[in-house]
């Protein structure tokens, strides 16, 4: 469980990490869909005749743009995002060159004018072009098969 803002441990306080599985999504979906604040962020599917879903943790994947001061800016096939608070990450800072691909889950922060992420892991998926090639389709589908 994480630490409550007024921790001894000083500086920032820690996220707090939900109890659900993030949530694969694109940028575009949070900003085109996603209603709600800071921990209570919903990714609303009324044009698909579904109902919300919760995102209290998302995965996205993208390519890194710029990165600095524990602060990254990526871009997945939909558009950029942010994530922050990499500086706490474990293996947050081998991934922070430019144009590498990554895996960030995170907790949604902010949706609008651009997704922004409090980070909570991130991993290189440099290595394995595939990961990128299909990263669209697998949120497209995952998104298809959630009643």
């Amino acid at each position: 469980m994480a630490a409550p803002a007024d921790s001894v441990c000083g500086g920032p306080a820690a996220v707090r990490l939900p109890r659900s599985p993030p949530l694969k999504v694109l940028a575009e979906q949070l900003r085109r869909d996603a209603e709600g604040s800071p921990g209570a962020w919903r990714l609303c599917r009324a044009a698909a005749g579904r109902g919300p879903l919760e995102l209290a943790a998302v995965w996205m994947q993208g390519t890194v743009v710029a990165a600095r001061d524990g602060e990254a800016r990526l871009r997945d096939p939909s558009g950029p995002f942010s994530v922050r608070g990499l500086e706490r990450v474990p293996r947050g800072r081998p991934c922070l060159a430019p144009g590498k691909y990554v895996m960030v889950m995170g907790v949604v922060q902010t949706c609008s004018p651009e997704p922004c992420l409090q980070a909570v892991k991130m991993t290189d998926l440099s290595d394995n072009p595939i990961h990128e090639d299909m990263w669209e389709l697998e949120v497209e589908d995952l998104h298809r098969s959630i009643p």
